[in-house]
C-alpha cells in the first residue's frame, strides 16, 4: 500500500509532532511503501522570508532523518524538487470548482488567526490534491482538521477521471484514532501555535525549563495525587511501557512527592528518550552535503513515479501533441 505525507517546514519539532505523526510514519516505514515529501511550497503560503524558508527546509529533513526517517525504505524528497506537481496543479485548477475551495475550513481558520489572505493560500487544497495525486497515492494520514482536504482531492480526482478516463488513483484518508494527543504546558493540545510545546531537540536546561511550567494543581507534597488529570503525567505515560506507567501511578497515589518531583522525573525521561535521536541529528548536522544527496536521490525516486501519471495527464488534456 502506497502511503503519502507531506511535512511542512515550520521550525522546531516537539513532542507532540512526534507522537502524533512522525512516529506513526516512521513504524509504517516497515509496512508500507511510504512516501514523504518537505512542504516547502506549501510553506510559501505563510512565509515570504526565503532565506528562513531554506534554513527550515534543511532543518526538517536533519531532524526527520535523525527521527528514523529512512531512505533505503522509504522515498523521502523536497516538494520543489519535482516540478510536476506545479503542473499538475494548474491542470487541476481547471477542475476545481470556486465553491469547493470557499468551503475549506482551514483557509477560513488560517485568515481568522490573522494570516494574509492570498491566491496560495486560497488554493492550497489544489496544491495538496497534486501532491497525492501525482504519486499515485492510496492512502492519506491526516488528522481530523485535514479530512476535508483529502476529500478536495478526491472530488477533484473523480471529475478529471469522469472526463478522461480513470487516469488518478482514488485516494482514501486514515486517521488514526490511537495516536496520541499530546498536552502542552498549559494542557491543551501541544501546538506551536499556543506557544505552548517542548522541543525535542532543544538544549536540556532550556528543555527543563519548559517543563518546570507545565500548569499542574495546587496540592501539598504529602496528599495523594490524581495521575489521570495531571499534565505531567500525561506527557510521560507516552514514553513508558506498562510495568513504568504502574509504578509512576503508584507514587502518585501514595503522596510524599509534589509535582516538582514528577516534573523532574519527565525532565529526565525526555532527556535520556531522545539521546541517540541527538547523536544522529549531529551527524548529519555536520554532513548537510550528505543530507542534500538523500533528498536529490529521493527526488529522483518520486520524480521516477510521477512520471508515467503526468504523461498520461499531457496526453489525454492535449499538453502533449
Amino acid at each position: 500500500m502506497r502511503v503519502l505525507t507531506g511535512i511542512q517546514p515550520s521550525g522546531d519539532l516537539h513532542i507532540g509532532n512526534y507522537f502524533g505523526s512522525i512516529l506513526p510514519m516512521i513504524q509504517s516505514q516497515d509496512e508500507h511503501e511510504v512516501f514523504a515529501f518537505i512542504a516547502n511550497y506549501h510553506a510559501m503560503s505563510s512565509l515570504s522570508d526565503g532565506g528562513r524558508l531554506s534554513h527550515l527546509t534543511m532543518q526538517a529533513a536533519t531532524d526527520f532523518l535523525a527521527l528514523g526517517m529512512n531512505p533505503d525504505k522509504s522515498t523521502f524528497w523536497v516538494q520543489s524538487d519535482v516540478k510536476e506537481v506545479l503542473e499538475l496543479y494548474w491542470i487541476l485548477s481547471g477542475f476545481t470548482p470556486m465553491g469547493l475551495l470557499e468551503r475549506a475550513h482551514s483557509y477560513k481558520d488560517k485568515t481568522a488567526r490573522g494570516i494574509a489572505s492570498n491566491h496560495s493560500l486560497f488554493s492550497y487544497p489544489v496544491l495538496m490534491a497534486a501532491d497525492i495525486l501525482l504519486f499515485g497515492s492510496q492512502v492519506v494520514p491526516v488528522g481530523k482538521d485535514q479530512i476535508q482536504h483529502v476529500e478536495i482531492a478526491r472530488d477533484i480526482a473523480t471529475k478529471f477521471n469522469n472526463q478522461y478516463g480513470d487516469i488518478f488513483t482514488i485516494p482514501e484518508f486514515q486517521v488514526d484514532e490511537n495516536v496520541a494527543t499530546v498536552p502542552g504546558t498549559d494542557g491543551q493540545k501541544m501546538s506551536k501555535s499556543y506557544g505552548n510545546t517542548i522541543t525535542i531537540f532543544g538544549e536540556e536546561k532550556s528543555q527543563l525549563k519548559t517543563v518546570k511550567k507545565i500548569v499542574t494543581e495546587v496540592i501539598g507534597v504529602e496528599e495523594p495525587k490524581e495521575f489521570e488529570t495531571c499534565n505531567v503525567y500525561n506527557i510521560i505515560k507516552l514514553f513508558l511501557d506498562d510495568n513504568e506507567r504502574v509504578a509512576l501511578q503508584d507514587r502518585y497515589t501514595r503522596g510524599g512527592e509534589g509535582h516538582g518531583h514528577f516534573k523532574l522525573y519527565l525532565a529526565e525521561v525526555l532527556w535520556e528518550y531522545f539521546r541517540p535521536y541527538r547523536e544522529k541529528r549531529s551527524y548529519y548536522e555536520s554532513h548537510q552535503d550528505e543530507v542534500r544527496e538523500i533528498l536529490k536521490n529521493g527526488a529522483l525516486k518520486a520524480s521516477a513515479i510521477a512520471q508515467p501519471i503526468i504523461e498520461k495527464v499531457r496526453s489525454v488534456t492535449g499538453i502533449k501533441y
